[in-house]
């Protein structure tokens, strides 16, 4: 491999070294610096060159010695394959070897109680074969009827294909009866969550009926208490529309004394006509005023004098001829 190596590099170097023969005149007409920078650039190439070789020859080594590697590990591979097949071969000549040895020994011991066996185990295939046949026999009669249908209906190639198709058939009918049945099940489940939905709707009416019952007897009891309440309300407007008519009447009569009092005793009528106190306090002091002259004008006649009039407000006497007498000249 170093031979072919140098060997390599030495051609690649020729190669490269190979310059084109320059005519003597060209020679001889260029500088000494143009020759040299030429020289140069050749030699510059040929190094450019022989580097891409190197390098190309490194990777083909690593590639070689990967594969090296490669071939190594597939080898061990091998060996341990091998190694593992011998193995297996000697334990299989072994196995073999000891069922042989056993089997002779089987064969030289239970060669009766074999037989036995086996005339046994053909007694009962026998019998088995026996009862196949005439299920066979007795199912030859439905293999005729599938016949005929298969003739009638035309639609099938062999007995196999139309058992399949109503097999088919039969599993979807199986299926739509389970579907059915669920259904009738999804049904049930709502008839009974609406039996118990009309069962608590009909508690929550009665509920609610009660307490409108309820609210309906209220009702009527607030409606007897307004109506009693209104009648009440009406009995005190009334009595207070007495009371204020008799009011009127007491003032209206109060006024007409005053008016009286004051224009028979020529007292001066200063008092407002709504003020009732004050008229009827004038109208009592004109009353006292005149019980005092009673038994002065008829001494001998105390019956003309008035008895238990009520204390007026003002205690001044009133003059002869209605005038108020002025305190110092009591």
């Amino acid at each position: 491999m170093a031979f072919d190596l140098e060997e390599y590099l030495g051609s690649a170097f020729r190669d490269k070294l190979r310059l084109q023969t320059v005519r003597t005149c060209d020679a001889a007409t260029l500088l000494p610096s143009t020759r040299l920078l030429r020289k140069r650039r050749e030699v510059a190439e040929v190094e450019r060159a022989l580097q891409s070789q190197r390098e190309e020859f490194r990777q083909r080594m690593e590639r070689l010695a990967q594969r090296r590697q490669q071939l190594g590990q597939r080898e061990e591979e091998l060996r341990h394959v091998v190694l593992k097949f011998d193995a297996f071969l000697k334990a299989s000549a072994a196995r073999q070897e000891r069922v042989l040895r056993r089997a002779g020994e089987a064969r030289v011991g239970g060669q009766g109680a074999e037989t036995t066996r086996l005339r046994r185990e053909l007694e009962g295939l026998l019998q088995l074969r026996e009862r196949l046949a005439r299920r066979l026999r007795s199912l030859r009669g439905f293999e005729d009827y599938l016949q005929g249908v298969l003739a009638r209906t035309g639609q099938f190639q062999d007995v196999a294909a139309m058992l399949a198709h109503f097999g088919a058939l039969g599993g979807v009918r199986a299926a739509l009866v389970q579907q059915g049945e669920d259904g009738q099940e999804r049904l049930a489940q709502g008839r009974e969550l609406l039996r118990r939905y009309q069962e608590e709707a009909g508690s929550q009416l009665l509920r609610t009926e009660d307490e409108l019952t309820r609210l309906r007897e209220r009702l009527e009891a607030a409606r007897r208490d307004v109506l009693q309440e209104e009648s009440r309300w009406a009995h005190i407007q009334s009595a207070v529309a007495q009371k204020t008519l008799l009011l009127g009447q007491i003032k209206l009569a109060v006024l007409n004394l005053f008016q009286l009092a004051t224009a028979r005793f020529n007292v001066p009528a200063d008092v407002a006509l709504e003020d009732t106190e004050a008229q009827l306090d004038t109208v009592l002091l004109c009353m006292r005023d005149l019980a005092a002259l009673c038994p002065e004008l008829h001494p001998r006649e105390p019956g003309l004098c008035p008895q238990g009039l009520p204390a007026a407000t003002s205690t001044q006497p009133l003059c002869q001829g209605g005038a108020r007498v002025p305190p110092g000249q009591e």
